[in-house]
């Protein structure tokens, strides 16, 4: 079966895709979006954000005019730095171990903020984060770690306002329309895809231009084993369990050039109850990322990895992959009086937390399933090496330890000071790095480094901008560039035709 031509057809209706089609729309071209999941889950990865977006600004004055929700009198106790393009650039460089894409990643740097505000324009939300990304010191709110924008009520409330916007603006949305391959003409131009529908029956959907936005493999436990390595497969899924892969290995099998770290992913700790993949109530509420004031520890009691060694924004996407590698995957964090307080309750208060409270930290080891022996002697060993200085969790301090591996190279203070609090935590694998390679214009390059006529692709599936490691808030930003770029580069090649 086949059925009438669309000049754009969009794979995939998370954040990426959603943009892909303003982009497509604004440009006068007939939009579809096809959806692999049903309307309860749709929005992909998207929807299980917090909504934070990381853009290049020139301080709070300049940003008012897109932000709800703050007034004068909360703008004048706010401290919000200018983030600049080389400072945005520099953080690329510097959590990727320079392996990124540079001419990508200055696209991303330079396009952050035109691309919220072209969202803005079109109906999108937009407030400071100050609940995630900022303490408060004296009286005033100081965010930190280059990231301080997000959308109002977080990635559902994002992908709602996508949604509204594409039914003001005729684009039509298509759910449960899962694509499994794409259809070429005689010349190797992509003018349709293959559609499974939930009957089992295959349908040929034909467009001039087809802009993927499917996400990677990250719910794939199979190519999860088979790229990221051993012990993948188990690991919990933060977000949607329909990002499986299909998109991205049809594109590979029609010429794709396969481009990234295909070894490398963002993964966060999590929470250990959490189930095998996401929760559309709870959402990103099972993230656990007030560590860099706390230790975490393994089932031995041990500490692991440096807590302290930077922002949150700039190690929590890695040290998932470091609890995975711990006996049974399992950890804990751990807090004291002095400390539990600064733990973001959004999500450390949500339903079902793995919560252990006790008087002592024997008790506390009991509880978590850590060894107790093992818990005493890391503890007493850190809270001896903690040099002395003024702790301040809105600035890296400085305040570390001296004399053990790891080290916690700031925001240290001993664990001694009763009741204890500790959350057991796993790996939560959020998305992948591999992907397909695009130009710009975000047209999907093959093999030999030539567009595919017709054939555009943003977001996760777009591999080469991330390694190792991730800034917050850098994937709604990279979706909504590059998400902007296809739509256009797609319009453009349908419209030509």
């Amino acid at each position: 079966m086949s059925e009438q031509e669309h000049d754009v057809i969009v794979v995939g209706a998370g954040n990426a895709g959603m943009s892909a089609a303003h982009a497509a729309r604004e440009r006068g071209a007939c939009v579809l979006v096809l959806e692999k999941a049903d309307p309860e889950w749709s929005g992909g990865n998207s929807a299980f954000t917090a909504g934070a977006i990381r853009i290049a600004h020139g301080g709070l004055a300049e940003l008012r005019d897109i932000l709800e929700g703050i007034d004068d009198e909360l703008a004048g106790r706010t401290d919000l730095e200018p983030y600049t393009a080389d400072d945005f650039a520099a953080d690329m460089r510097r959590v990727t171990l320079g392996r990124g894409d540079e001419p990508m990643a200055r696209i991303l740097v330079e396009d952050s903020g035109p691309a919220v505000r072209w969202l803005h324009e079109r109906g999108l939300r937009f407030r400071l984060m100050y609940e995630r990304q900022a303490y408060e010191v004296d009286g005033r709110h100081r965010f930190w770690g280059g990231l301080a924008v997000g959308t109002v009520d977080g990635g559902e409330g994002l992908m709602g306002q996508h949604r509204a916007a594409a039914e003001r603006t005729g684009i039509e949305l298509r759910h449960r329309a899962a694509v499994v391959d794409l259809v070429r003409d005689e010349a190797g131009a992509v003018v349709g895809v293959v559609v499974r529908a939930e009957d089992g029956a295959h349908m040929t959907v034909a467009a001039r231009a087809v802009v993927l936005a499917a996400g990677g493999f990250e719910s794939n436990p199979r190519l999860r084993a088979a790229y990221l390595g051993p012990n993948w497969d188990v690991a919990k899924v933060r977000g949607t369990p329909h990002n499986t892969g299909e998109v991205l290995m049809a594109a590979l099998a029609h010429g794709a050039q396969a481009y990234g770290h295909w070894s490398g992913c963002h993964a966060i700790q999590w929470d250990a109850d959490a189930p095998p993949t996401g929760d559309r109530e709870i959402t990103n509420r099972f993230s656990r990322q007030s560590y860099p004031v706390g230790i975490v520890v393994n089932r031995r009691g041990e500490r692991f990895l440096d807590e302290g060694e930077d922002f949150r924004n700039y190690t929590y996407a890695k040290f998932g992959a470091e609890v995975l590698k711990q006996p049974d995957g399992i950890a804990a964090q751990v807090f004291d009086a002095k400390t539990v307080g600064l733990l973001r309750t959004i999500d450390y208060e949500a339903p079902g937390a793995a919560r252990v409270d006790a008087d002592t930290l024997g008790e506390l080891a009991d509880g978590l399933g850590v060894d107790r022996k093992g818990f005493e002697r890391t503890v007493e060993a850190f809270n001896a090496a903690v040099r002395p200085g003024a702790f301040d969790p809105s600035v890296k301090d400085g305040k570390g330890t001296e004399g053990i591996a790891p080290p916690k190279s700031n925001w240290a203070v001993p664990v001694d000071e009763p009741p204890f609090t500790g959350f057991r935590i796993t790996c939560g694998v959020t998305f992948t790095f591999g992907g397909v390679r695009v130009d710009d214009d975000a047209r999907v390059l093959d093999g030999g480094g030539r567009p595919i006529p017709g054939l555009s692709a943003a977001g996760e599936l777009v591999g080469g901008l991330f390694f190792h490691n991730y800034p917050g808030g850098t994937g709604l930003t990279a979706g909504a560039v590059f998400g902007r770029r296809a739509g256009y580069a797609a319009a453009g090649h349908a419209l030509d035709r």
